[in-house]
């Protein structure tokens, strides 16, 4: 994707406050139940195929709607998006709302597919 400079920019300047997980721990993590991974994606990609044990809360909602979801502000929290930068942005919010264990995971959803875990 043809990502803006502001846009660009804008990743750039959270990544450094941003922990970033890899997609294999990503997905064993949500597997056993470790962490809650949560698709902040659009709501059509969503539907379209979905990381395997991740819940929707796409990045239009997601502030207003993480405390329904995940009430304790310290469950791991892993966010993923297509690439990983709206991920980014999504952990760096999640975390200035007062939730003290938030990752973006490398490679988003493109990544995960290239390494064969499984998609709903």
């Amino acid at each position: 994707m043809d990502h803006s400079p502001a846009f660009l920019k804008l990743v750039a300047e959270v990544m450094p406050r941003v922990t970033e997980v890899d997609n294999r721990t990503s997905a064993e993590l949500a597997r056993t139940g470790q962490a809650v991974l949560i698709d902040v994606r659009e709501e059509s990609e969503w539907q379209a195929a979905h990381a395997a044990n991740a819940k929707y809360i796409g990045r239009g909602i997601l502030e207003r709607d993480i405390e329904k979801a995940v009430p304790d502000s310290d469950t791991p929290i892993i966010c993923y998006c297509g690439g990983g930068f709206r991920s980014a942005l999504a952990a760096d919010n999640l975390q200035k709302m007062g939730y003290t264990n938030v990752r973006s995971m490398t490679g988003g959803f493109t990544g995960w597919k290239e390494a064969g875990l499984p998609t709903e």
